[in-house]
């Protein structure tokens, strides 16, 4: 029986330990696959670090954004055997009423790798085969079209890029409408070029100006430092911008994508007429809203989880096309610098979204 070598979660706070489990044998309709990367993202960070429950107690492996290659299928999908794939962080049963709705983000059979199942921080990863997606690329080391990233840097797309793109069809973003996003690390920094992609004009805040400056050549028509502006200040920032590029003074869609209080409040002080704002980050800590705002301004506020399968081809489309740029914002670190890499993300020190290579 192949032993899975791995970096295990034990205990809240406490640092990973590596570890070897037994991997089953393949169901017919499970894949495993050998991992060439894996993003660490604000969720795992809040399973270590802020004692969010995970689905399946520790020990666990942690990791939701992975790619790499399919070494072994069940008889059902054996066609995917050698193939390149991006493991979806969410993947729901297919079946079940939810899911024949499309509802599948919301499936109660869903599995989410670190989460439910083990993670991707590991040499391999045993997944239900049914919504794995393809990559054109020959093996994990040659780049993706013309995208100047290669299947590892590509494991940020199962929710990094994915979260904020499911997020910004949800809400019904078109072309001409601004944009806001509170928090431009890695989901809000890719929902900024994603938001540009549809025409919109975009908007940025965030707390640190590298961030910031990082992203203004990639998509971000404004940008604003929450830190030296209060929020009426800020909103009279935005109100400008809208005035003088022309903009329609209503109907923002605003996208909390910082997974803070501050954020949270800063998101909800900013709806207008007909606005969406968009709830992507999580945070466990709680805070007070008038809701009374929402009927006022005949605005919506929407959640989302993760991304359902369905729309990685078309994000992957766009990282072909050059729209998604991957390159200026991931680093790749070995596997076995994991827990000084989430110290680092942890402590604010890393600025791109790092990207875990197994080098067992």
């Amino acid at each position: 029986m192949r032993a899975i070598k791995c970096w295990q979660m034990t205990g809240v706070g406490e640092s990973m330990s590596q570890n070897e489990i037994a991997a089953s044998a393949l169901a017919d309709a499970e894949a495993l696959v050998r991992v060439s990367g894996c993003g660490v993202c604000h969720t795992d960070l809040g399973f270590l670090y802020d004692g969010v429950r995970t689905a399946k107690a520790p020990p666990l492996t942690l990791g939701h954004e992975i790619s790499g290659i399919v070494e072994e299928a069940g008889a059902n999908f054996a066609a995917l055997l050698g193939k390149a794939v991006i493991v979806p962080a969410v993947l729901p049963c297919g079946e079940c009423l939810l899911c024949r709705k499309g509802r599948g983000t919301i499936c109660r059979q869903q599995k989410m790798p670190g989460n439910h199942i083990e993670g991707g921080f590991a040499s391999h990863i045993i997944v239900p085969a049914r919504y794995l997606c393809e990559v054109a690329v020959a093996d994990e080391n040659s780049l993706f079209g013309n995208s100047g990233v290669t299947l590892r840097e590509l494991s940020v797309v199962a929710d990094a890029v994915t979260t904020p793109y499911q997020a910004i069809k949800n809400s019904g973003l078109a072309k001409g409408d601004l944009a806001i996003f509170i928090g431009v690390g890695g989901i809000g920094g890719f929902g900024v070029q994603i938001a540009k992609a549809f025409g919109a004009t975009v908007a940025a805040v965030d707390i640190d100006d590298r961030k910031l400056n990082l992203l203004s050549p990639y998509g971000a028509d404004l940008t604003l430092n929450s830190k030296a502006l209060d929020k009426k200040a800020l909103r009279s920032a935005l109100q400008n911008f809208v005035k003088e590029k022309s903009l329609p003074p209503f109907e923002w869609k605003i996208f909390e994508t910082s997974g803070t209080k501050a954020g949270q409040e800063l998101a909800f002080s900013l709806l207008t007429h007909g606005a969406t704002l968009s709830v992507v980050g999580f945070t466990m800590d709680t805070l007070e809203l008038r809701l009374s705002n929402l009927m006022a301004f005949d605005a919506r506020a929407i959640g989302n989880w993760g991304c359902e399968p369905k729309y990685y081809p078309e994000v992957l489309a766009l990282v072909q096309q050059g729209k998604i740029q991957l390159a200026p914002f991931v680093q790749t670190f070995p596997l076995s610098e994991i827990n000084s890499v989430f110290e680092r993300v942890h402590d604010r020190e890393i600025d791109k979204r790092p990207v875990l290579v197994p080098d067992f």
